[in-house]
């Protein structure tokens, strides 16, 4: 079963599920908001919101998913032959997303250390384009969701690697410290001097809201009951199938539009990015 972005907001603005928690807890028991997100993420690209079965639901993620991770071991999702997908759950719709250990990512990459064997070994890939889902819930209710192309959100690595190099380099200057090896930012072992205390240094970060990161386009909507956005690179949005494009087009719904617009490069605000804003609200 082949999948994309295309299709999942097409299946969104077709039969929204605002509810999530009364939705998935009617069907699948589930009662957590932020499960309850994950889960019509999965299913608005696998095509099964309306499958009651878990059973079912699970058989279908697997054609349709190469790996499912969890909030320790990003991405959360991985659509086989695909995308890559985090989905991030916040209560107000200006917060900011907490990244904690992972910094913020343009694409996923099969070599990073931050992934897991598990992820690596998942599929035949090297690197792998990533949409940031942003759901703001509150009261157990889907207010608004944010969907966004890491390279229309985030810099090329080398941007975060030197920052963190250059901290960790400094830690490795300490004198009469025992430094260990480690993925985090640095790790010092037999801090007292029984040598049992050691002090893990990591690094916590966070990105601005993309409503934040993308006001300055005009036709971005936050009101109604519910809204959606969608950023998307032009170049990618032409990389989908002609059909899928079509079929997304053409959804007779004056409360829905897709748009050409220009956006700034992550890399370099001075370049402009030829790009499409899709949106839609009820």
């Amino acid at each position: 079963m082949n999948t994309n972005i295309l299709v999942a907001i097409k299946n969104i603005v077709k039969s929204p599920v605002t509810n999530l928690v009364s939705f998935y807890n009617s069907h699948n028991r589930i009662n957590n908001v932020g499960e309850a997100l994950e889960i019509y993420i999965k299913d608005v690209f696998a095509n099964s919101v309306n499958v009651p079965s878990l059973e079912e639901k699970n058989r279908i993620y697997s054609e349709v998913f190469s790996y499912l991770g969890n909030q320790n071991n990003p991405p959360d999702i991985m659509i086989r032959g695909g995308d890559a997908i985090e989905v991030k759950k916040i209560e107000s719709a200006t917060s900011g997303l907490a990244l904690n250990s992972s910094y913020p990512k343009d694409r996923v990459y099969c070599d990073s250390p931050m992934i897991t064997s598990a992820c690596k070994s998942c599929e035949d890939w090297s690197v792998k384009d990533l949409i940031y889902v942003v759901g703001n819930v509150k009261d157990s209710k889907l207010k608004s969701l944010w969907f966004v192309y890491g390279d229309c959100y985030a810099a090329l690595p080398e941007t975060y690697e030197r920052i963190k190099n250059k901290i960790t380099a400094g830690i490795n200057e300490l004198s009469d410290v025992e430094l260990a090896e480690t993925n985090e930012i640095g790790r010092v072992n037999r801090v007292d001097p029984l040598g049992i205390t050691y002090l893990r240094i990591r690094g916590m970060w966070g990105i601005d809201n993309p409503r934040k990161v993308f006001n300055y386009i005009s036709n971005i909507v936050n009101d109604g009951e519910f809204n959606l956005n969608l950023i998307i690179s032009e170049s990618k949005y032409k990389s989908f199938p002609e059909s899928d494009r079509k079929s997304l087009e053409q959804l007779n719904d004056s409360n829905f539009n897709v748009l050409d617009i220009k956006i700034k490069s992550p890399n370099n605000p001075a370049q402009l990015i030829n790009a499409k804003l899709i949106t839609f609200k009820k």
